[in-house]
């Protein structure tokens, strides 16, 4: 059990930030800001995403408050996504996160590589590197 009387509100944050910081979410939010209002199949034709997980965290974002979801009753049914006005706050530090992440890939992967030469094959081992 972690010591929360210096930071009464840790287990909280540690709740949210492992919605808002997981992969799927933070790709969902790029989407949406970069395009506004997108339908179902197209954030996961966009993104690749199976059609659970999709729906795993488009629900997720829209109980956290980030994503609004209307729902239109036509044939066939239409359900659109756009980003909350708290979704569009949390799109500035995402963006930062997918910027630096796309501007250091080269660096990452030469450090991988490296690492892995440097390791020959004992990564996962208890072995000094």
């Amino acid at each position: 059990m972690p010591d929360t009387a210096g930071c009464p509100d840790c287990e909280r944050i540690n709740e949210v930030l492992s919605r808002v910081g997981d992969r799927w979410s933070v790709l969902v939010v790029i989407s949406l800001a970069r395009y506004g209002t997108l339908r179902f199949n197209e954030l996961k034709r966009n993104l690749g995403i199976s059609q659970r997980m999709l729906s795993l965290t488009l629900k997720e974002l829209e109980r956290d408050g980030l994503v609004n979801r209307t729902y239109h009753p036509t044939i066939p049914p239409k359900v659109e996504y756009t980003l909350t006005e708290m979704g569009q706050s949390f799109h500035a530090p995402v963006s930062a996160l997918g910027s630096w992440a796309l501007g250091n890939l080269n660096r990452i992967d030469a450090a991988r590589q490296a690492y892995d030469n440097k390791a020959g094959g004992e990564i996962g081992t208890d072995a000094p590197a």
